[in-house]
């Protein structure tokens, strides 16, 4: 996103809230925000009972999470359809992961 022009953001943002008003209205769409970069990140570790906390991200990556949607789909080809018209699957990549159920296994 940091790379983009200021109207290119507003320009995806705009089409982002169109695209989740869509979902909305079919009862798809259950949420999601964008998220700050992962250089405001505090990483929070337990390790033999003491708590440590460090500013920044948990690991050094070239891409990073920048927001999420969660959506309600049939399958992952439908899942895959509305991810390819999330406006960011132009300009980066969009993740599709499905929500685990019930208790650990």
């Amino acid at each position: 996103m940091d790379k983009l022009s200021l109207t290119e953001r507003q320009q995806i943002y705009a089409e982002t809230v169109k695209l989740s008003d869509e979902l909305t209205s079919r009862g798809q769409y259950l949420g999601g925000f964008p998220l700050q970069p992962s250089s405001s990140a505090t990483s929070v570790r337990v390790r033999d009972g003491k708590r440590l906390v460090t500013d920044g991200p948990f690991a050094e990556a070239r891409e990073q999470l920048g927001g999420y949607m969660l959506i309600d789909v049939k399958n992952l080809d439908e899942a895959i359809t509305i991810a390819a018209r999330i406006p960011l699957a132009r300009t980066s990549t969009v993740e599709v992961r499905p929500v685990r159920d019930g208790q650990p296994t």
